[in-house]
C-alpha cells in the first residue's frame, strides 16, 4: 500500500511547487508592471485599490457564508488579512526607494527564517545558508550596496509580513473549505490597508488608476494568494519557505525585462545560486 501512496504524493508535491513557481512569476512580474502606475498615483493607494478588486472578485466566486463561521476561523482569517495588508504595503512601498531584484532579496528574509525554524531535518540546512548567499549576491550592485534606509526598513517590515503570511496561510487553509478561509482574509486586507489608500490618495481615485488596479490585481495578489493556498496544503511551511528561495532571482529578472534594471555579473551568480536552491529542495524534499 505505502507503494501506491508515495507517487501520489510525490506527484502532489511537484504540482504543488509548480504552482509555487507560478506563483512568484506572477508576483514578480505583476510588481513590476505596477511600478509605473505606482509613480503616478502613489503606492498605498494603488496597492488597497488591487486588494479590493482581488477581494470582491473571489467573494464573488467563493461567496463564503460568513454567518456561519466560529470565533476560531474568523480570528485565523483577520490575523492572515492584517499580514496580507502589512506585507503588501510595506512591499510596494518599499519599490518607491530599492530596485525590484533587492527589495524582493531582503524580503525573502521573511519565508527563509520560517524555513529554518520549521526546518525538519537538519542536513537541509544547506539549501537555506546556499540561498542567504545568492540573496547577498543580489543585494550588490557595482561592487556596492543599493541601499536606501525609508527603503529598507519597508522591506524588512514586509519580510516580517511574509514570513507570518506563509504560517497563517497554512493554518487557514486548514480551518477553511476551499477557497473561503482566502476569500475572507482578502476582504479583512482590504478593510485593514483602507485607511493608508485612502490617505494618499485624498479620497480622489482616478479612472485610469482604478482600471489600471483591477487588471494588476490578478497578477497579484488573486492569483499567487490561491495558488499558494493551493500549494502550502501539500507542502510543509519548511519547504514552502525554501521554495520561496527563487523570487529574488525572478524580481531580478522581472526588473531587467520590464523595468530595463540591469543585473551585474555577481547578480545573475546570486540568481543561479537561489533558483539552484529552488531546484535542490524540489528533488530532495517528500512532503
Amino acid at each position: 500500500m505505502s507503494a501506491a501512496i508515495l507517487p501520489r504524493s510525490r506527484n502532489a508535491a511537484i504540482a504543488a511547487t509548480l504552482l509555487a513557481v507560478g506563483s512568484m512569476c506572477s508576483v514578480q512580474f505583476g510588481a513590476a508592471l505596477s511600478t509605473p502606475v505606482m509613480a503616478a498615483h502613489g503606492s498605498l493607494s494603488t496597492t488597497w485599490l488591487r486588494l479590493c478588486w482581488a477581494a470582491l472578485a473571489l467573494a464573488v466566486v467563493v461567496r463564503p457564508p460568513l454567518h456561519r463561521y466560529s470565533r476560531d476561523r474568523w480570528l485565523a482569517a483577520i490575523i492572515l488579512g492584517a499580514a496580507m495588508a502589512g506585507m503588501t504595503l510595506c512591499f510596494f512601498a518599499a519599490l518607491r526607494h530599492l530596485p525590484l531584484g533587492l527589495a524582493v532579496a531582503i524580503d525573502f528574509l521573511g519565508p527563509l527564517g520560517v524555513a529554518v525554524i520549521a526546518m525538519p531535518r537538519g542536513r537541509m540546512l544547506a539549501w537555506p545558508a546556499l540561498a542567504a548567499v545568492g540573496v547577498l549576491l543580489l543585494a550588490r550592485h557595482d561592487s556596492g550596496w543599493v541601499a536606501d534606509g525609508r527603503g529598507l526598513l519597508l522591506a524588512f517590515a514586509a519580510a516580517l509580513g511574509w514570513g507570518s503570511y506563509i504560517v497563517l496561510m497554512k493554518k487557514v487553509g486548514r480551518l477553511f473549505d476551499g477557497l473561503e478561509g482566502l476569500s475572507v482574509s482578502l476582504l479583512v486586507a482590504a478593510l485593514v490597508a483602507a485607511p493608508f489608500g485612502l490617505a494618499e490618495s485624498g479620497g480622489h481615485l482616478p479612472i485610469d488608476q482604478l482600471v489600471a488596479a483591477a487588471g494588476l490585481a490578478a497578477l497579484i495578489p488573486l492569483i499567487p494568494y490561491v495558488l499558494e493556498m493551493i500549494a502550502l496544503r501539500q507542502l510543509s511551511t519548511a519547504t514552502f519557505g525554501i521554495l520561496m528561495s527563487a523570487e529574488p532571482a525572478i524580481g531580478a529578472l522581472a526588473g531587467f525585462v520590464v523595468l530595463n534594471q540591469a543585473m551585474t555579473s555577481s547578480q545573475c551568480l546570486g540568481s543561479v545560486l537561489v533558483v539552484g536552491t529552488s531546484v535542490g529542495v524540489a528533488l530532495t524534499t517528500r512532503k
